[in-house]
C-alpha cells in the first residue's frame, strides 16, 4: 500500500531546497567575483561575512512562505492529477508538478510586471527562473520514502561544498578564467584617460602627455578626504614587464609625482589605477580610456 503524502514534509523539504539553493547562488556569485576586475575599494569581507549570516532566517522565512504559496499546492495539484488516473502513473506528479508552479506564479508575476510596467523579456526570464527554483523544491520533495530531510540535507550541502572546492580548484588551475588584467602597450594608451570626476591625462603617440586635474595621492589618504590635483605637461613610457600583472605606465611630469600607473580593467575597458593610502590597501584610484564621444565631451 502506498504511504500517504505528508504535505508538512513537502513544505519543511521544499523550504531546505530553497536554503540550500540561496547558499548556492553565494558560492556562485562568489567564484564569479574572482574572474572580474577588482573594485576602486577592497570588499570588507568580515562585514559582508556577517551580513549574510544574518539575513539567512530572512532568507529560510522567504523560502518558506514561497514553499507554503507555490511547491505544496503545486504537489498537490500533481496528487489530484494521479489520483484522476487511478494512482496507476505515479511519475505524472513529476511531470505535471513544474506546470503547475508556473500556473500559480502566473497570475502575482503578471500583476507586478503591469504594475511596473516591466519589459516583457525580463518577464519572462524572471517567471522562467522562479518556476525553475520552485519546481527543484516540489520535485525533491515528491519521494515518499523515509529519510528524504535527511538526504536533502546532506546531499545539498554537499553540492554547495564541491561547487565551491571545485571552483576553487578550477580558479588555482586556469579552468575557469580568474581575472587578469588585459596586455596593453603604447597603442592603447594613446589617447584620453578620464577620472570620475574629469580629470584628464591625454598621452599622445610621440611620448608626451597633458594632465588636467589628476589626483595625487599620499601615503595615509583615506577615501572621501579632499586631495591634490595636478595640472601639467610632460612625458609618458609604457613598461611591458614579464607578465600582465607587472606591466606599468610612468608619467614623468615636473609638479606631478605619481608612482607608476597599474594596469587593470578589461580589453574593451581598459583602466590605469594609483593605490590609495598605505602600500596593501587594496584602496585604487582610477581612470579609464575615454572613447571619443566622452573625449569631445571634457
Amino acid at each position: 500500500m502506498r504511504q500517504k503524502r505528508s504535505y508538512g514534509r513537502v513544505l519543511v523539504v521544499s523550504t531546505l531546497v530553497g536554503c540550500l539553493e540561496v547558499v548556492l547562488t553565494i558560492v556562485v556569485v562568489l567564484l564569479y567575483v574572482q574572474t572580474q576586475p577588482p573594485p576602486d575599494e577592497p570588499p570588507d569581507w568580515v562585514t559582508i561575512g556577517g551580513s549574510l549570516v544574518a539575513s539567512m532566517p530572512l532568507a529560510g522565512s522567504i523560502a518558506f512562505l514561497l514553499s507554503l504559496v507555490f511547491v505544496v499546492p503545486a504537489v498537490a495539484l500533481a496528487d489530484l492529477i494521479v489520483r484522476g488516473l487511478g494512482g496507476r502513473a505515479a511519475w505524472w506528479a513529476a511531470v505535471a508538478s513544474p506546470p503547475a508552479v508556473a500556473a500559480l506564479l502566473a497570475a502575482p508575476v503578471l500583476i507586478y510586471a503591469a504594475h511596473n510596467d516591466t519589459e516583457t523579456g525580463s518577464t519572462l526570464v524572471f517567471w522562467a527562473s522562479a518556476t525553475a527554483s520552485l519546481s527543484l523544491g516540489a520535485l525533491i520533495a515528491l519521494p515518499r520514502g523515509e529519510g528524504l530531510l535527511r538526504r536533502v540535507a546532506l546531499w545539498g550541502a554537499a553540492a554547495v561544498a564541491g561547487t565551491a572546492v571545485f571552483g576553487a580548484l578550477g580558479l588555482a588551475v586556469g579552468l575557469l578564467p580568474a581575472y587578469e588584467p588585459p596586455r596593453i602597450g603604447p597603442q592603447t594608451m594613446t589617447g584620453t584617460w578620464i577620472d570620475q570626476t574629469r580629470g584628464t591625462l591625454v598621452f599622445t603617440a610621440d611620448g608626451r602627455v597633458e594632465a588636467s586635474g589628476v589626483g595625487v595621492h599620499r601615503h595615509g589618504d583615506r577615501p572621501g578626504e579632499p586631495f591634490r590635483r595636478c595640472s601639467g605637461s610632460g612625458t609618458w613610457f609604457y613598461e611591458p614587464g614579464h607578465d600582465v600583472w607587472s606591466q606599468r605606465v610612468r608619467v614623468e611630469i615636473p609638479v606631478c609625482h605619481w608612482q607608476a600607473w597599474h594596469v587593470d580593467g578589461t580589453g574593451q575597458e581598459p583602466r590605469i589605477s594609483q593605490e590609495v593610502g598605505d602600500p596593501g590597501s587594496g584602496l585604487l584610484y582610477k581612470l579609464r580610456k575615454a572613447s571619443d564621444r566622452t573625449s569631445r565631451g571634457t
